[in-house]
């Protein structure tokens, strides 16, 4: 396949460098040190388990009309930075092109296929001007939930931490043969892409943990295992969880797992840094409205309280501004 990865952070480097060894014709869209780097070096993955691989030449460009028209295109950067490539996206879109999100948080074509009373409305936390929705149509949009946890080490070099599990599913629940094209290049890529019925139900298992550790992380510092053995985090965790169920139950999802497992396995994964975290860190613009904005605005829709979530949303919220400020 044709495959444009936009966003070579940690997990737009991981997927597409996974991609090209598997032979796939990836080309990397990315800019500045980044771009040069991957010009000049490559790129290269430091594996969980000791070993390296590397890809010396690879695709990579900073223009979409350049990249032409591709079978697949990975959006692998922060929600907040993809309403910046709205206007280059559809470059790259052939009769037949395929559109993979891969951000946290709830997606901008979450209500697309959704049915109900809120079928085909659009979240306004990630998509607040609507030029997502218009530009890159839900009609190509397969979901996807990202699993694995990377650092970007230094442009071109990524380091996976663990996992390579990313779940693929249509919007509708079925099983098309666009979706399973994908789940056999991503396998082929040696990740685990099973298709499932309802991803939706996935993105809220995802986002459980996001909404809950991401900003207590960046909030306190700790890492995931340090939130999950400490009593008091714990439970505003576990809260800020039980809030977000309730939202998602309103819409008919199912969780296939307890709020408690849930926590032992953030809390399996160990002293790793959180995105959140790991952004505070290094300076950059905070992913708070996909994560903890659109579960508020999906709560006020369906009338349900979550006054845990709305605490801790405007005390991030009061950290990215203050973050902000430094810089200037």
């Amino acid at each position: 396949m044709k495959i444009a990865i936009i966003g070579v952070g940690a997990i737009g480097g991981y997927v597409g460098t996974r991609l090209a060894l598997a032979g796939e014709d990836v080309t990397f869209i990315a800019r500045g040190t980044n771009l040069e780097a991957l010009r000049t070096r490559g790129i290269r993955l430091l594996n969980a388990n000791g070993t390296e691989e590397c890809v010396p030449r690879v695709k990579a460009t900073d223009s979409y009309a350049e990249a032409g028209a591709q079978d697949l295109v990975v959006l692998a950067m922060k929600a907040h930075q993809v309403e910046a490539v709205t206007a280059d996206v559809p470059k790259l879109f052939g009769p037949r092109t395929i559109v993979i999100p891969m951000q946290n948080g709830i997606p901008y074509w979450y209500f697309h296929g959704h049915g109900g009373a809120l079928a085909g409305t659009r979240v306004d936390s990630v998509d607040p001007t609507g030029a997502i929705y218009d530009k890159i149509p839900c009609e190509r949009v397969i979901g996807c939930v990202v699993y694995p946890a990377a650092e970007l080490v230094s442009p071109g070099v990524i380091r996976h931490v663990e996992g390579n599990r990313f779940p693929v599913g249509e919007p509708d629940g079925t099983t098309s043969e666009r979706v399973s094209q994908v789940a056999r290049c991503f396998v082929k890529g040696g990740m685990q892409a099973p298709i499932l019925s309802d991803i939706r139900a996935e993105i809220w298992l995802k986002l459980w943990g996001n909404l809950s550790f991401n900003p207590i992380s960046a909030l306190s510092r700790a890492t995931l295992a340090g939130i999950c053995q400490y009593p008091p985090s714990r439970a505003v965790a576990a809260a800020m969880m039980s809030e977000a169920q309730s939202v998602a139950t309103q819409l008919g999802v199912k969780f296939r797992v307890s709020l408690e497992k849930r926590i032992a396995g953030a809390e399996k994964v160990g002293h790793h840094k959180t995105s959140m975290l790991q952004d505070v860190e290094a300076a950059r613009t905070l992913e708070i409205d996909a994560v903890l904005g659109s579960v508020m605005e999906l709560a006020r829709r369906t009338n349900t309280p979550t006054p845990h979530i709305d605490t801790v949303y405007a005390l991030t919220k009061l950290l990215a501004n203050t973050l902000e400020e430094a810089k200037l």
